[in-house]
């Protein structure tokens, strides 16, 4: 593994970041009636990338706590949850500490 202009020293392995958001059914409804033109939804676009920020910010936040210098790897998933009332955002990675930089 690699970051550009730095090698990985060593690993203090897999991190991750959770975001559980509720959903308003009927904020959501007339959002979508609102916001759902040519497919897309501005409404639950906000909501997945406010639950991406939170996954990552806590992700990195563990990989701090572990003394990394950085997280590579980085997959993020999305799931629903409880009949589409809730949104999960699951961060995960591999939390590294980088070799100096040579100038």
């Amino acid at each position: 593994m690699t970051i550009p202009g730095r090698d990985v020293l060593e690993s203090k392995g897999v991190v991750f970041g959770e975001a559980i958001l509720g959903a308003n059914v009927f904020r959501d409804i007339m959002a979508s009636v609102r916001d759902v033109v040519g497919g897309r939804s501005g409404a639950y676009e906000s909501k997945l990338r406010e639950g991406r920020k939170i996954a990552v910010r806590e992700m990195v936040q563990e990989a701090v706590g572990l003394g990394a210098d950085a997280v590579v790897g980085i997959d993020i998933d999305y799931e629903s949850m409880g009949q589409n009332m809730m949104m999960m955002v699951c961060a995960s990675g591999t939390a590294v500490t980088l070799k100096p930089a040579t100038q």
